[in-house]
């Protein structure tokens, strides 16, 4: 299994992209908004993959972040849905949208994606209802980019790395946090402390979505007192 790769991206496409390692043209498929994210052509690159292998194809699928891949994975689970949809459902949704819409059974949101028609929209937030909350919990923590090859070591020797691994490369400098990063740990660390107050997974993904909604941005206290509101009994 091809976990993760890094090299010089030789050219992009708006779902795809050729990286050169050590002489080698490795096709990745991307989403679009993970292609719109990678530097120009001549520049350094990595990517966390899947290999996909079929009788017909073998097929590598890049993922800037480890969380990505797990949203890729847990989406692919779902009868109907392939590697070309499940990119396109990231792509139009991104990971903390996607988790979002499916923890508010949101399935309208899914249905914008190419190629999703209601049916399948529904049947994936059904589906993953009760999955969204563990990756959603653990999304600060695979927020972590793949990095780029100066990171791993330098740019003269880019490289194909076995298995995936959410931390960066030995030596890789600290990168500041992206505004989706850190969105993802403010709803991770929001859902972990309404589970640990004893809510359930479900409805605690649930009032911390929405919470995010209402306030996009907010920190992980305020989600948690407008999650709490939420959550309160009604009269």
């Amino acid at each position: 299994m091809i976990g993760r790769i890094a090299g010089v991206i030789l050219h992009r496409a708006h779902d795809q992209v050729l990286i050169d390692v050590r002489g080698v043209g490795y096709i990745v498929h991307v989403s679009e908004r993970t292609a719109a994210g990678l530097p120009p052509v001549g520049q350094a690159a990595a990517l966390y993959t899947e290999l996909v292998v079929r009788e017909d194809l073998m097929q590598l699928i890049g993922f800037p972040t480890m969380l990505d891949k797990e949203w890729h994975r847990l989406l692919t689970s779902v009868q109907g849905v392939g590697a070309k949809v499940s990119l396109a459902i990231l792509s139009t949704l991104g990971p903390e949208g996607l988790g979002r819409a499916i923890a508010l059974g949101d399935w309208a949101s899914v249905r914008k994606a190419n190629g999703v028609g209601p049916k399948l929209a529904q049947r994936i937030v059904l589906e993953l209802k009760d999955k969204a909350p563990s990756v959603m919990a653990l999304g600060g923590a695979l927020t972590i980019d793949a990095g780029d090859v100066a990171a791993g070591g330098g740019a003269e020797e880019p490289g194909i790395e076995p298995g995936p691994s959410a931390a960066p490369a030995q030596g890789a400098a600290a990168r500041p946090a992206s505004a989706a990063a850190l969105t993802g740990q403010a709803m991770a660390d929001a859902l972990s402390a309404l589970t640990n107050l004893g809510y359930g997974p479900s409805e605690a993904a649930s009032a911390v979505a929405e919470a995010q909604a209402r306030e996009p941005g907010a920190a992980m206290p305020a989600l948690i007192r407008a999650a709490l509101r939420l959550l309160a009994p009604k009269d």
